[in-house]
Order: structure tokens, then C-alpha cells, then sequence
């Protein structure tokens, strides 16, 4: 299936929850109005059950419980809150995808989320923007594996779709990847030029005229959770590492390991997901 005709298969692509596109079009204002966006979550009785979730899960590391959507905003501010309604929405929109396990999904796309906030830290870069691409980074593979179950198929078998060649494979295969057909999705959904620009560039970062610090920190946080999913022991590590991608924005190999904390907790969060 080309590309084009992937995007605008009637099924692949999940319409945009009403609520969903009237906060993002308030988030993108100059100058959001953050009661506005509270009342826009609020109108929404499935999406506010899922934010109030999220914001409450270990993964937020909040000192109190949050009891609604004002608290949420007011507590967490606007990119976290963007980053939740994107979760929120991303995890209704997606109950059965073929030849995905969503549980493992979730929890790759979450870690890969933290992994890439950190860093962004790391490198003064937008955390609530590195978060958000991270958590949405992958969703072309969703899309890809609802409109061609049968061609994705055998393409796992070979290259599961967290394996680290992964991209590569689907290129081979199809002439684009996971990261074109993710950011067709997030452009279709109105999401910002930077974003659409990180999930397009997010394989190659830095080659050719591309030169995408977002999309560099987006493949180093995707290679660390697709190396922990493949469990690779410190030998593999070594040997896997996207060096060109760290050199350029000047972290090595330890620096991106060691932006990752034994403490952190995704259950809670997952559970948001998948249920």
C-alpha cells in the first residue's frame, strides 16, 4: 500500500475525539487559557477519567492526589496536560490492533517518553514536547498493522516491530516507515510543525538536510527502550548505539544511560492505557 493511500485508509487512521481537537487547538494558542482547557477535558466524562488517571499514577510523581481537571492543569501545567489528553486519547483510540501486543506497546512508547523528557533536560530542549514525541513516536506502527495486516504479517515474523532494525526493514519493504506514517497521522491531527517534524526525521535525524534535535533526542530514547525490551546486556549496548546521533548532540553512551533512574514507574500508567 502506498503511503498516501495508508493515510487516508478509512479504518488505519482513528478520528480526533471533539474534545481532543478543541484542546489542542486551545494549546496551541499563543496564550492558552488554562481554564479553558480544564473545561474542555471536563466536557469530556471518558478523557477526564483517563487524564485524572494518568496524573495520579506513579509515572507523574505528584506529592498529592489530583481530584480534577483545574488540579491537573494547575499542577502538572499545559505540556503535561497536552501530553496527557494525547494519552488519554491514544489509549481509547486503540483496543485491537492486529499482531501487536498493546501492553508491551504502551510500556515501550512510555519508557521511550521518559527516557526522551529526560534527555531533553539533559540538553535544555522542551520537556513537555520531547515527552509528548515520545509517547507518540511509534503510532505509525499501530496505523501500518490495522490497514495491511496481511503484508505486516511476515514482516514481523522476520523483524518484530520492536527490533531495533525495525525501520530499515519496513523501508526495504514498503519505501517508508513507522516514523513517515506517524507523522502523516500527527499532521492529519493538527499537532505543531516541530512535532510532525521530529516523527519524520526521527530515523535519520542528521542525515542530509535534516538536522532535527528533537528527532536526534527521539532516536536515542527509542534505542534505549527497544534495547530494553530486547533485554541486550552491557556487550549489546555498546555495540547498538546510535554514536553518530550522540556525538552530534554531544551525549555518549553513558550520558543516555545514565539518564535512567531504577526508580522509575510505569505500572500505574499503563494500566491507563490498556484498560
Amino acid at each position: 500500500m502506498q503511503l498516501e493511500a495508508l493515510l487516508n485508509y478509512p479504518r488505519a487512521l482513528p478520528a480526533m475525539p471533539r474534545a481532543v481537537s478543541d484542546l489542542l487547538a486551545e494549546m496551541n494558542k499563543e496564550d492558552p487559557n488554562p481554564r479553558r482547557v480544564g473545561d474542555l477535558i471536563s466536557s469530556d466524562p471518558a478523557l477526564t477519567t483517563r487524564v485524572l488517571r494518568l496524573s495520579n499514577s506513579a509515572f507523574f510523581r505528584v506529592s498529592r492526589k489530583i481530584g480534577s481537571t483545574d488540579e491537573a492543569v494547575a499542577l502538572l501545567g499545559l505540556t503535561h496536560v497536552r501530553s496527557l489528553v494525547m494519552a488519554a486519547a491514544l489509549g481509547s483510540s486503540f483496543k485491537n490492533v492486529p499482531g501487536i501486543d498493546l501492553k508491551q506497546f504502551w510500556r515501550y512508547s512510555l519508557r521511550s517518553a521518559e527516557i526522551a523528557r529526560s534527555l531533553a533536560s539533559l540538553l535544555r530542549q522542551s520537556e513537555g514536547n520531547a515527552f509528548t514525541a515520545g509517547l507518540i513516536h511509534g503510532i505509525g506502527i499501530l496505523i501500518m498493522h490495522i490497514a495491511m495486516p496481511d503484508e505486516m504479517g511476515p514482516l514481523d515474523m522476520g523483524t518484530p516491530p520492536l527490533d531495533l532494525q525495525r525501520a530499515s526493514a519496513e523501508m526495504a519493504a514498503f519505501g517508508y516507515s513507522y516514523a513517515e506514517v506517524g507523522a502523516g497521522m500527527v499532521e492529519k491531527w493538527q499537532f505543531p510543525p516541530e512535532m510532525v517534524s521530529a516523527l519524520a526525521n526521527q530515523v535519520s535525524p542528521f542525515e542530509g538536510e535534516a538536522y532535527d534535535p528533537l528527532a536526534g533526542l527521539l532516536h536515542l530514547a527509542s534505542w534505549r527502550a527497544r534495547a530494553e525490551e530486547l533485554q541486550l546486556d552491557n556487550n549489546g549496548l555498546a555495540a547498538t548505539f546510535p554514536d553518530m546521533v550522540g556525538l552530534t548532540l554531544g551525549l555518549d553512551l553513558d550520558s543516555v544511560l545514565g539518564k535512567d533512574p531504577s526508580e522509575w514507574s510505569f505500572s500505574q500508567a499503563l494500566g491507563a492505557f490498556v484498560d
